[in-house]
């Protein structure tokens, strides 16, 4: 009776910090967030599958669940400070005779200081359970935001982006003998995605041969209709919940050595939400004959990527440890977004992606200079899954180097926190060269980068 109280309380803290919780601006590969523990940040996320004493293990590698003897619990919450500012400009009605160059500015500053939280409960189980171990953990594995200035450049290639994604794992281990351990759990998982830009209805009603003189009365110059004096705007918004699952294995062949391998599933979404078009005054009596862009039930299929990982701990002294990691990403699910909508009259909407996979690579460490403080560090190389023909201003990823150090300050025998920083720099420096759906062509670069500010409290009871 008083385990079932248990995972009820866990279990409703867990959906009530749901709400709460914000997917930050992504910066690892894609939009992936790694975000669920400020220890494993300190290492650059090395040995984030394999650690032990880090109870965000429960998303990470169920398995290591395992090696917990008290309950747990852990918040941890990283501040995210992405910088991704755009240099260049392009063509409206890009290769037609009305070409002109692009207006607007640089969109100013495209990212923001945004909280990722997450928060997890390992419960140990005993008598004729006492090899099993139970866990919860509230996260957000994915996430996006973006937001430009709506007079920019790239206005019709992105406004905002912003791509909210949570998870509640529960997840048991059990453990199969003294050095072995298999884990495994269910993900409901919660998608919430708004995506906007501007419509460039003047270079749409120049193109289209039942309307085109219009834009040469009484020249293209002088004319009330032509490429960006007619912009309009379209705002999609849709939500969907899935299931997925993550299992994992942690050997332990010594008392110094932790090895641990987890695989997370796909999750595939049928996003379902709305449409909202927003038409200017002297294109609206020319579309009234179309049936297009109206307000409408809009929707599109997303799927997150499968993602494998490798990890090993190596506790080489009683104060000192090394940790590294590999983590594969599976993108090749995500080959384009194509959004549909509920209005026959109104045509797909799709970006192509063609992403591929991706790989994280890491090495970090662990040194215990008092029992009251261990110093962590730790470098990575994650590459992206975007080239240039695909590279959008919703996500100018590229390449990145991690740099990380933390530190943790155990304040009494049961309660502990922790804290890291993090500088992630671009490898290089990622370009664009894209074409709209409405002839505009956007070519430039982006300055960005990121900087992590994380914090976390455990207790042990």
């Amino acid at each position: 009776m008083q385990l079932t109280k248990r995972i009820i309380h866990v279990s409703a803290l867990a959906f009530a910090i749901t709400g709460a919780l914000a997917a930050g601006q992504a910066h690892a590969s894609a939009f992936q967030l790694k975000e669920n523990s400020v220890k494993a940040q300190g290492r650059a996320m090395a040995g984030s599958a394999s650690a032990l004493g880090d109870a965000s293990v429960v998303a990470n590698n169920p398995a290591v669940m395992s090696t917990f003897t008290d309950s747990t619990l852990q918040a941890d919450v990283t501040g995210i400070d992405l910088s991704f500012k755009f240099n260049g400009g392009g063509s409206a009605a890009a290769g037609s005779p009305l070409q002109q160059p692009l207006t607007g500015g640089n969109g100013g500053e495209a990212g923001d200081l945004t909280p990722v939280p997450a928060m997890s409960f390992i419960l140990p189980l005993s008598d004729n359970f006492e090899y099993l171990t139970l866990g919860a953990m509230v996260s957000a594995p994915f996430g996006l935001k973006t937001e430009y200035d709506n007079d920019w450049v790239g206005r019709y290639h992105a406004l905002k982006s912003d791509v909210q994604i949570v998870d509640l794992t529960l997840a048991m281990s059990l453990e199969l003998t003294e050095r072995f351990s298999l884990g495994l759990g269910a993900v409901y998982e919660h998608a919430d995605v708004t995506l906007s830009n501007a419509i460039d209805f003047g270079s749409a009603v120049c193109a289209n041969p039942a309307s085109q003189a219009l834009c040469f009365m009484p020249n293209p110059i002088q004319g009330p209709y032509g490429p960006q004096k007619n912009d309009g705007t379209v705002s999609v918004q849709g939500t969907s919940n899935s299931l997925g699952w993550i299992a994992g294995a942690n050997w332990r062949p010594t008392d110094k050595w932790s090895i641990g391998y987890v695989h997370r599933s796909e999750i595939d979404h049928d996003i379902d939400g709305d449409a909202d078009f927003t038409v200017p005054a002297s294109v609206a009596p020319i579309l009234a004959g179309t049936g297009a862009y109206i307000d409408t039930g809009a929707g599109a299929a997303l799927t997150t990527p499968a993602t494998d990982t490798l990890s090993a701990s190596w506790y080489a002294t009683d104060n000192f440890a090394l940790m590294a990691e590999v983590s594969r990403t599976d993108w090749s699910s995500l080959q384009e977004i194509r959004i549909t909508f509920d209005n026959p009259a109104q045509a797909d909407s799709a970006e192509d992606y063609n992403w591929e996979e991706s790989w994280m690579y890491s090495l970090g460490g662990e040194y215990k200079f008092s029992d009251a403080f261990t110093l962590r560090a730790g470098v990575a190389r994650d590459d992206s899954p975007v080239s240039l023909p695909y590279r959008t201003p919703r996500m100018p990823d590229q390449d990145r180097m991690w740099y990380s150090v933390g530190l943790t300050w155990q304040a009494t025998e049961n309660f502990e926190l922790s804290a890291n920083y993090t500088k992630i720099d671009l490898v290089d420096t990622p370009e664009v060269d894209i074409v709209s759906s409405s002839g505009s062509r956007l070519v430039g670069d982006f300055d960005g980068g990121a900087d992590l500010y994380g914090i976390s409290a455990q207790y042990r009871f």
